[in-house]
């Protein structure tokens, strides 16, 4: 119905950035709000910063001042910039995706990205 695919991660040293992109597809109606989460190895997964179809947005502690959510809409994607980066911010970072999405109705829709390995080495 609705497939959220990521791309953007890989390795950068502590200090550097890299910008993270979620592309949504499928039968939309409407997207409202879109976020990023990530999980770090033996951690559960958080919530990191959230946009809303208003495009206000929201952001955890952990990433406040260094990491920047944005969107899309026409293209119904969200991207994540990280600047500053720490050796504490490798994780997989999943992109999550709420809205409305026509099939034989409109219903309700939340989905998910595969995730992609942010790694930042010291």
């Amino acid at each position: 119905q609705v497939q959220l695919v990521e791309s953007g991660g890989g390795l950068v040293q502590a200090g550097g950035s890299l910008r993270l992109s979620c592309a949504a597809s499928g039968s939309i109606v409407s997207i409202n709000t879109m976020g990023w989460y990530r999980q770090a190895p033996g951690k559960q997964r958080e919530l990191i910063a959230r946009i809303t179809g208003g495009a206000s947005t929201s952001y955890a502690d952990s990433v406040k001042g260094r990491f920047t959510i944005s969107r899309d809409n026409g293209r119904y994607t969200v991207y994540l910039q990280m600047n500053s980066l720490k050796p504490e911010d490798t994780a997989v970072y999943y992109c999550n995706a709420q809205g409305l999405v026509a099939t034989t109705r409109i219903h309700d829709f939340s989905a998910w990205g595969q995730g992609t390995q942010v790694t930042v080495s010291s």
